[in-house]
């Protein structure tokens, strides 16, 4: 590890701002960002993408802009991305991010994802900023599996342990092998440029490392938090433990779904003696056939009397309302069809005593020992989750013991620690907590390049002030 002389600039680039949309990727990156900025002798930035479904986001000949008034954080505004091959076409899009660069000059640029940037501009990043210390941290397999990095077959839904120009092929047969040996080719060589890959469970080191990263780069990181209790501790609930809640996604991938169909199954057996309460949001990212099956289920869950419903959806929530929702269930189910990298949820759950129900996939079997913390099911299968729920509705002092066993969950001062030994930076306990925040002001006209000639602009104002 090495001393910086002044503040070391870290730049965080993630895929969205997490206050546009949940997710745990995004939710980790600004975690790390703000837990950044109580560590003395670094100044982090923060750059989040965009989607279209905030158009008004969107300013007139702007590439980034900032974000909300905040100092330090900034919007990406993808424009002509190529899902195919997942980069930038946009000549402006590419000559804004380079300006970005030579304005703020990090000492270290980490990517916390290369969706709606391009895996190209890792190898921009580099070639603008060769003596930058370069940080990317997998979150799902996308660089892996042209399926939405989920690697489960399509054909029949199964997991796949890895990846090959025919299996791929398998999943998507109107594109020839060879477009699959081109396409990792094509990652690896942007990949190459990356000076320190993260993971944060073991498994996905493996995954990684059997296809084909070197595995001297590769570091565990586990993704840490701050307190999502906010102080609060939630008694133990009176009585039966047989209220269950579903936190994240509404996407085929998270499994709602098999909730549903356990809670169908529950029922036509004739227990109705427990409640399953839905939190979160992105319905809008789902297949037609998920949403007609949640909008079906509840079309029927609401024509019953409300006294003999069992499902209730509550909708999005921030991480401040976690102690409310938590506060209404005994369990959290985390019902996964892929291999989680991670699973926040589970970090969510656990930093309220809440035993964990997870299929016995991926980083979830990795975190959650079955029996002892928390209880497997076998992945997608309605019946089994069925009978766990009937289980952990009936027998006596199964949630006291395994609520008791829960370890606590990474902390985000871990995880701020474990990064700056990545990033090769020393903790400064006593030193400097003077940072200089970026000025918009200086990002719009790039006059904060001491380092770089200002050249005349041949474009229009590609970042912007505004936000």
């Amino acid at each position: 590890m090495t001393e910086t002389q002044g503040n070391a600039k870290v730049l965080i680039v993630s895929f969205h701002h997490p206050e546009l949309m949940r997710g745990g990727a995004q939710q980790i990156a600004y975690e790390l960002f703000q837990g950044l900025q109580n560590e003395p002798g670094i100044e982090p930035v923060f750059l989040g993408s965009v989607d279209s479904a905030y158009p008004a986001l969107y300013k007139a000949g702007a590439c980034i802009t900032g974000f909300d008034q905040r100092p330090n954080e900034f919007l990406f505004l993808p424009q002509e991305y190529n899902g195919a091959w997942h980069r930038t076409s946009s000549i402006r899009l590419i000559d804004a991010y380079c300006e970005f660069l030579e304005t703020i000059r990090p000492d270290v640029v980490h990517f916390h994802h290369f969706l709606n940037y391009g895996i190209d501009l890792l190898s921009l990043t580099k070639r603008v900023l060769p003596n930058a210390r370069l940080v990317f941290t997998f979150h799902e397999f996308l660089s892996i599996c042209e399926a939405n990095g989920h690697m489960v077959r399509r054909s029949d839904q199964s997991l796949c342990s890895q990846a090959s120009s025919v299996r791929c092929h398998q999943c998507f047969p109107h594109l020839p092998p060879e477009h699959f040996s081109l396409r990792k080719m094509w990652f690896m060589r942007h990949l190459q440029e990356v000076d320190v890959f993260t993971c944060p469970s073991s498994f996905m080191i493996d995954r990684y490392v059997a296809w084909g990263i070197d595995a001297g780069k590769m570091r565990h990181v586990s993704n840490g938090q701050a307190d999502c209790t906010r102080g609060a501790r939630l008694p133990a609930f009176d009585g039966p433990k047989n209220r269950f809640g579903f936190f994240g996604q509404l996407v085929d991938i998270k499994g709602v779904q098999i909730i549903l169909r356990a809670v169908a199954i529950l029922r036509e057996q004739g227990f109705t003696y427990f409640k399953v309460e839905l939190n979160g949001d992105n319905l809008r990212y789902a297949t037609p056939a998920l949403t007609k099956e949640i909008e079906d289920f509840f079309a029927e869950e609401n024509e019953r009397p409300f006294a003999e419903r069992i499902v209730h959806r509550n909708g999005p929530y921030q991480v401040d309302q976690l102690a409310s929702r938590m506060a209404r269930v005994d369990w959290s189910i985390v019902p996964s069809l892929w291999e989680e990298a991670f699973g926040l949820v589970v970090s969510e759950a656990w930093a309220f005593r809440r035993p964990v129900i997870c299929s016995d996939v991926g980083a979830l079997a990795e975190r959650v020992t079955d029996d002892v913390d928390g209880i497997h099911f076998t992945r997608g299968d309605p019946d089994a989750l069925a009978a766990v729920m009937l289980r952990a509705s009936t027998e006596t002092g199964l949630w006291e013991r395994l609520s008791g066993a829960i370890p606590e969950p990474p902390s985000l001062a871990a995880m701020v620690a474990g990064f700056l030994d990545v990033y090769g930076l020393k903790q400064k306990p006593n030193g400097s907590s003077v940072r200089r925040p970026v000025s918009r002001e200086k990002v719009a006209k790039g006059t904060d390049a001491p380092m770089k000639a200002q050249r005349p602009s041949r474009r229009p104002a590609r970042i912007s002030n505004s936000g």
